[in-house]
């Protein structure tokens, strides 16, 4: 590939040199998701002490991102948007800085961040210059403006995709040539409980809707419940491979109706959302605005739950005590489906866990577990027994609503649970 005239301006280095060049004090920007650069995550490994000092900051995703930026060096930072497994003994000792908001919040974040370093891993320049950020365009607008040295890196294997927003290669102060893997996911198959509980999502969502999922095996059986539905689309944070089969029949078709922020699966789905016009991939800014989101009509918000009490309070984030991610996009999606015209706020989650020994449809949060979505913001929440529909519903109603969805052997006891706690009303 020939960069022409326009990289003139650029300083061409190879990523172990970008490595090199860091120094203590410096913070740098790295993507997450499927934005992240494998290369640069590499080159920091061979040469970990080059992070000594370092402060690392991006919306990394647990269970997607494996690199550990915090673990190369004891004297690296992180300042983080979500709990990982391996931020965990750096946030004991005081290296890793988690924010407690969500995805607006981190942007709010990073775009009032001084930013040292901005590593973007983009496409191969179009004949005008200009850069695709391909597959994740989540949050680089974010810090690219204001970030004092502005590192790109062309891979070949990044597509180019359709977006509003691009880079343009002559205001990049680096450029980096790598031919390297991109982050993937691979599919995970649903169980025959989340197939029963797909199909009461499924009860919930009517022909015309537009849709919000995040990612895993429930989003991949719910997808899976809608092949009869006609008309839909997305308007997501992210799109997963499962997205592919409601393509493949056309229960989702015209032109822009896959909106988001970063698809993720094998590089075969990233060449195939490249190609297909259906899809348009815009930033954080503009996939989590609550005004945009709140003037689609019949905007549905889709997300899972870890558990949830019969007052209707969703925790997300925490279980046994320890915060395991963080509430990511969910809060404006659910806030912009409660405005929008016909929208529905709807959240899902098995009925139990630890082998059916305990529920997950809970009398009250403990002081263990983070409310993710106060009690009022919950329109539906959905086990593999059915849907508890929460609108207009006083909170006794609710409560019988939310018990009778629970698993038959806890019924009884979340019956007796609640009585008193009528009381404390």
């Amino acid at each position: 590939m020939t960069l022409g005239a326009t990289a003139t301006l650029s300083q061409r280095l190879s990523m172990a040199e970008v490595v090199d060049g860091l120094r203590p004090g410096m913070t740098v920007f790295v993507a997450g998701t499927s934005g992240e650069s494998l290369a640069f995550a590499q080159a920091l490994k061979t040469n970990p002490a080059a992070a000594a000092g370092v402060r690392f900051v991006g919306v990394l995703f647990p269970g997607i991102n494996d690199t550990d930026y915090v673990g190369l060096h004891p004297e690296a930072r992180q300042r983080a948007y979500f709990m990982m497994p391996g931020f965990r003994p750096g946030f004991l000792d005081g290296r890793v800085e988690l924010l407690p908001v969500d995805y607006l919040g981190a942007w709010r974040d990073l775009a009032n961040l001084d930013v040292d370093v901005a590593i973007a891993q983009v496409a191969e320049p179009d004949p005008d210059g200009r850069l695709s950020l391909g597959i994740c365009h989540d949050f680089v607008q974010a810090v690219w403006a204001r970030a004092r040295r502005k590192v790109t890196h062309i891979n070949p294997r990044m597509p180019r995709t359709r977006s509003g927003v691009s880079l343009k290669l002559d205001e990049c102060d680096v450029v980096v040539e790598a031919d390297a893997p991109l982050v993937t996911l691979a599919p995970e198959p649903a169980s025959a409980p989340l197939q029963q509980l797909a199909a009461h999502v499924a009860g919930i969502v009517r022909d015309g809707d537009t849709l919000q999922l995040g990612i895993g095996r429930m989003v991949s059986a719910v997808l899976e419940s809608l092949a009869s539905h006609r008309r839909l689309a997305l308007h997501a944070g992210m799109a997963t491979e499962a997205v592919l089969p409601l393509l493949e029949r056309g229960v989702i078709d015209g032109p822009g109706s896959v909106t988001v922020g970063v698809a993720l699966g094998s590089e075969d789905f990233y060449r195939r959302a490249a190609e297909d016009e259906r899809f348009r991939f815009a930033p954080v800014s503009g996939t989590h605005d609550i005004r945009r989101i709140a003037a689609i009509d019949n905007f549905v918000a889709i997300n899972a739950a870890i558990e949830v009490d019969l007052l209707g309070q969703v925790n997300c984030d925490t279980l046994g005590g320890q915060l395991v991610a963080g509430v990511g996009g969910m809060p404006a999606f659910a806030q912009g489906a409660k405005l929008s015209d016909g929208g529905r706020a709807v959240f899902a989650l098995l009925s139990t866990a630890s082998r059916g020994a305990v529920s997950r449809i809970v009398p009250r949060l403990d002081a263990s577990s983070l409310v993710g979505a106060p009690r009022h913001v919950a329109d539906f929440v959905v086990t593999e027994h059915g849907a508890a529909d929460l609108r207009g519903a006083s909170l006794s109603e609710r409560a019988a609503r939310l018990i009778a969805i629970a698993a038959p052997d806890h019924r009884e006891a979340l019956q007796v649970a609640w009585r008193p706690l009528l009381a404390e009303f």
